[in-house]
């Protein structure tokens, strides 16, 4: 694995050499982390993504993580999630739950999901509803410089066209300040409607992780991580910028390829 610091504020990158390899990784600092906010808080809020992500974090179900992680203390959460049914194929908590939460002893009452029953826009306001109700109850910390919630780890994919949770290129979404969680009815990929946490929201958390595999997001990876200049454009992902926590991105050597640091390819 290559270590680095990336470019001015960038975050860590951590590219691997297999997707073996970026999987133990990845289990490692998720477990890490669950258990340092464990003993200083006594819960871990995560929050997650859906796409090939739940795949990638799998090592959790296994030994040694299975029976070492507190999974009572997990606290789960969606960065974004398809307004669908939860039993839905496009459902990312169904995605969860099949490829992690099933298989892992979490409490059902501490696995928090949309609301499925209703329009985007009420489910993104039930849902940022749910979050101030556990911010006022410390199980979601508070940023310290914002009203924000301060999520312990928000995990994130990332597209081919730049995009993160759902905050699309170009989207107005993108510029929601107010609102922890907003929604979408116009998704440039299907489904259409969606909910989806704010900028603000992610960039308040104690870590961010974006997990990305393939080279068919190497130039998505490129234009979030290189000192591209400003005539190239801003994707969302570039607009990561935890104000007080840490970011750390996990590639494989594909979706690192077209880095500009040669050090890193090697």
């Amino acid at each position: 694995m290559a270590l680095s610091d990336g470019q001015k504020n960038r975050g860590e990158l951590r590219i691997h050499e297999s997707l073996d390899e970026l999987m133990t990784d990845l289990a490692d600092y998720v477990a890490e982390l669950s258990e340092a906010s464990v003993k200083e808080r006594g819960v871990f809020a995560i929050a997650l993504s859906g796409g090939s992500l739940i795949g990638l974090m799998g090592k959790l179900c296994e030994a040694p993580y299975n029976k070492t992680v507190d999974w009572s203390k997990w606290y789960i959460f969606w960065a974004d999630e398809r307004v669908v049914a939860k039993n839905h194929a496009d459902s990312n908590y169904k995605l969860a739950k099949d490829g992690l939460l099933s298989k892992v002893p979490i409490v059902p009452s501490h696995v928090h999901s949309i609301n499925d029953s209703v329009s985007a826009e009420e489910a993104a306001e039930d849902y940022e509803f749910v979050i101030r109700q556990l911010v006022k109850t410390r199980v979601v910390s508070v940023s310290e410089i914002s009203d924000c919630p301060k999520f312990d780890l928000i995990l994130l994919g990332l597209g081919p066209d730049g995009h993160i949770a759902s905050l699309f290129p170009n989207h107005s979404a993108l510029n929601e300040r107010e609102e922890w969680v907003t929604f979408i009815t116009d998704s440039p990929k299907p489904p259409p409607e969606r909910i989806t946490f704010t900028m603000p929201v992610i960039n308040s958390a104690s870590n961010v992780a974006v997990v990305v595999t393939g080279d068919s997001k190497a130039e998505s990876v490129h234009l979030a991580i290189d000192d591209v200049g400003p005539d190239s454009p801003l994707i969302p992902a570039r607009m990561v910028q935890p104000a007080m926590g840490k970011l750390v991105w996990f590639l494989d050597k594909l979706a690192a390829s077209k880095l500009e640091d040669s050090n890193l390819n090697k």
